[in-house]
């Protein structure tokens, strides 16, 4: 079996040994249910020995016999859907694929897996055919035999249904519900055979924080705020293990949003614990934002060669440009993934999940949200006026350019101040986000040309010890230099239009 994944929609009911199958040739859509077809499937399932993916409703498991034996992990998408991931059995069936492995290491944090549970299945399949002969749906009778092998050995057995849709469509479940309801069948209330396997081992469910149920304060906006970002940094981990496209940068945005929330709202928090998280976002950062920056840089440079007359490019100009920046690249990204797997990460994972679950919260934080969250806001505008005010009093061209890094600093922090924002004053909120987002987007070209003159300057120095020609290098240099006045002029303009703060309509 090769690698691959599928989105895996199913139903489980519990029935007994007695219990008759049910006439499927009812089910409206179905024209023919297949011959049965019986498998006998081993699976063995993988966990820590805290039981860390099952508490996350996540399944590992390697299964021989049928026709997909393999390596598979199945990842919840919602109560019905789980994406499942499938890799080849190997030779060691005691190794974990890695592809797999990359997927689950934001949750295992450094815990080793090993089997929890064995399962032997008589599986007997029948498939459902619609109009054109496709397969709607399979129906699975499943006489199955469990072995929990942590921390002592036990055993059960039990039957049960699924129904997994192939090409039909969710009322096909629904219609199989309803038969199997007028025959006294439910659902079963294990979300999968291996939490039945489980039973009392299986992972409590979390208590929710009590800061959820207090709607209407400062500290219910702030973390909900956080909570919604600390998901989005755990779903980009393993994409970025993967080099998926875009997924550093989505994770950078998740780490700042945190990092601007802690900030702006660091009254709100014990602030010892805003100090040590803020500093370790600020490292996670740090470790993870050079490959990007690079892959912002290359393709920016690409694009300027590109638009040059061939003329006027002398030399392996852009060859040089690809082969340095290739290789910093490489050498940032494997910096970014030694990063993912430290365990100075899996411990900020673990302080975030903590802030979240029991936050040390501060009495200004117990307030309204109406009050407390606009004047915080008002405290961020007007550390971004007086970074514009620094700005236009410094001279020298160097300092300068560090200073209106500072007021888009300042401004993305605004932004995402003001996003937080939006459940106390939604208008107000999206017009001083937008705004903020603006300044932010016209600085971060600015930054971006001092970067790339910088870069420009490094490989031209390279090309004159090679002997080439640097002329073309001075040329991009100079076009660049053009680029960075225009977006200082439209961020002139666009300050004069920079709404005053979160006023009420």
């Amino acid at each position: 079996m090769t690698s691959h994944d599928a989105l895996e929609i199913e139903r489980k009911y519990d029935v007994t040994e007695a219990t008759p199958l049910p006439d499927l040739h009812t089910l409206p859509g179905v024209r023919r249910v297949d011959q049965p077809v019986e498998h006998l499937l081993e699976a063995v399932y993988f966990d820590t020995d805290d039981l860390t993916l099952a508490a996350n409703h996540i399944t590992l498991r390697r299964r021989t016999g049928g026709d997909d034996a393999g390596w598979h992990l199945k990842l919840p998408q919602s109560s019905d859907t789980r994406r499942e991931l499938h890799e080849p059995l190997g030779v060691d069936r005691n190794r974990v694929p890695e592809a797999l492995h990359q997927r689950v290491r934001v949750h295992l944090r450094g815990r080793a897996l090993a089997p929890v549970v064995r399962l032997h299945t008589r599986r007997i399949v029948r498939g459902l055919r619609g109009d054109n002969d496709q397969v709607l749906a399979v129906f699975c009778d499943d006489h199955v035999t469990a072995e929990r092998l942590v921390p002592a050995s036990a055993a059960e057995s039990w039957r049960e249904w699924e129904v997994e849709l192939v090409d039909g469509g969710a009322t096909v479940l629904d219609a199989a519900e309803s038969l199997f309801a007028a025959a006294g069948i439910h659902r079963s209330p294990s979300a999968s055979k291996l939490a039945r396997s489980l039973g009392d081992r299986l992972p409590i469910q979390r208590p929710t924080p009590q800061w959820t149920t207090n709607r209407m304060t400062a500290a219910h906006v702030l973390l909900s705020y956080l909570d919604e970002h600390v998901h989005a940094l755990i779903a980009q981990d393993p994409l970025v293990r993967e080099g998926g496209p875009d997924a550093v940068h989505d994770l950078r945005i998740a780490i700042r949003r945190l990092r601007s929330a802690l900030a702006t709202y660091r009254l709100l928090i014990d602030p010892d614990v805003v100090a040590r998280l803020r500093a370790e976002l600020q490292w996670l950062g740090a470790a993870l934002g050079t490959s990007r920056d690079i892959q912002v840089i290359n393709a920016r440079l690409d694009e300027l060669v590109g638009a040059e007359p061939p003329v006027l490019v002398l030399g392996p100009v852009k060859n040089r440009i690809d082969s340095q920046l290739d290789g910093d690249f490489a050498a940032a990204r494997h910096g970014g993934l030694e990063a993912l797997d430290s365990t100075r990460y899996f411990d900020l994972l673990d302080a975030l999940d903590a802030l979240l679950a029991s936050p040390p919260l501060t009495d200004l934080a117990g307030r309204s949200a109406e009050r407390v969250i606009p004047r915080l806001i008002e405290r961020e505008s007007r550390r971004l006026r007086r970074a514009v005010r620094a700005a236009h009093t410094v001279k020298d061209a160097g300092q300068h350019a560090i200073a209106l890094h500072e007021v888009r600093k300042s401004a993305k922090r605004l932004r995402y101040a003001a996003e937080l924002a939006r459940p106390v004053r939604r208008k107000p909120a999206d017009r001083l986000a937008a705004a903020a987002e603006n300044l932010q987007t016209i600085l971060g070209e600015h930054q971006d040309s001092v970067v790339a003159r910088d870069t420009l300057l490094r490989l031209s120095t390279q090309a004159y010890l090679q002997g080439e020609n640097g002329f073309s290098y001075g040329r991009l240099h100079a076009i660049e230099e053009q680029r960075a006045a225009a977006a200082e002029a439209q961020f002139r303009q666009a300050w004069k239009r920079f709404p005053t703060g979160l006023a009420k309509d």
